[in-house]
């Protein structure tokens, strides 16, 4: 049976209607009733057949208001890239060292990868613990590069990665239900705007099929999709 919290917060959002972003971000907002500060997720399903190479979505997006999730970084690097790394204020950063911890010990106490070009070797057989958590460092999305810095900077700064899943779903935190609304509103269009933007030319069809908006505990709330495709045309 449901708790009288989420009963309550289920009876702000009309099941029949698609509401605007701005609707949504204000009813989300007020749903959040618990005591712990909950993330604000988009879940967009996409009329796309993820089993096609041609038609898988992935891109990463830097919130203007950032997550307002504190994220620990660990970084592969050797020599000055190491101290790189360590000036940029990674969480964690080695070689050798870490990659025998993760591999001996499963420890992932760490919510992105980054490594330096040279050391992928090293990384790729840590793609049994790293790939099925997502932690797998990726030249497409960034956290495969030289300029360790830059790329420390960009995940601080609200830097998400996404990628379609198996149903044809992306999920992505655009924040906390403390945000105030409007950056709410601002960190979700610019997600929708990159999750558009990445529209593989092979899709048919309707692209963007359902958009919702929840916090960790309440109800979806259902966004209307043309006026998606309005505000971040």
């Amino acid at each position: 049976m449901a708790g009288k919290k989420y009963t309550a917060a289920a009876a702000l959002v009309d099941r029949t209607k698609q509401y605007s972003l701005e609707e949504a971000v204000g009813i989300a907002k007020k749903a959040a009733r618990t005591t712990f500060d909950e993330t604000v997720d988009l879940a967009v399903n996409l009329g796309v057949d993820p089993k096609q190479a041609d038609q898988m979505v992935r891109g990463t997006v830097v919130l203007p208001h950032g997550t307002g999730k504190v994220v620990k970084i660990l970084v592969f690097a050797k020599g000055e890239k190491e101290k790189e790394a360590r000036d940029a204020g990674a969480d964690y950063v080695g070689s050798e060292d870490l990659a025998e911890k993760i591999q001996k010990e499963g420890w992932t106490d760490f919510d992105t990868v980054v490594a330096t070009p040279d050391i992928m070797g090293l990384v790729g057989r840590l793609g049994k613990v790293l790939g099925p958590r997502g932690l797998m460092p990726n030249p497409k999305t960034g956290t495969v590069t030289f300029d360790v810095a830059r790329a420390i900077k960009e995940i601080r700064a609200g830097k998400v990665e996404y990628r379609v899943e198996k149903a044809g779903i992306v999920h992505v935190p655009v924040g906390k239900a403390s945000f105030d609304a409007a950056k709410l509103t601002d960190n979700a269009k610019a997600v929708l705007e990159s999750i558009l933007k990445a529209k593989p030319s092979s899709s048919k069809g309707k692209y963007l099929k359902n958009v919702t908006l929840s916090t960790t505990m309440g109800p979806g709330i259902t966004l209307d999709t043309a006026l998606i495709e309005k505000i971040t045309g």
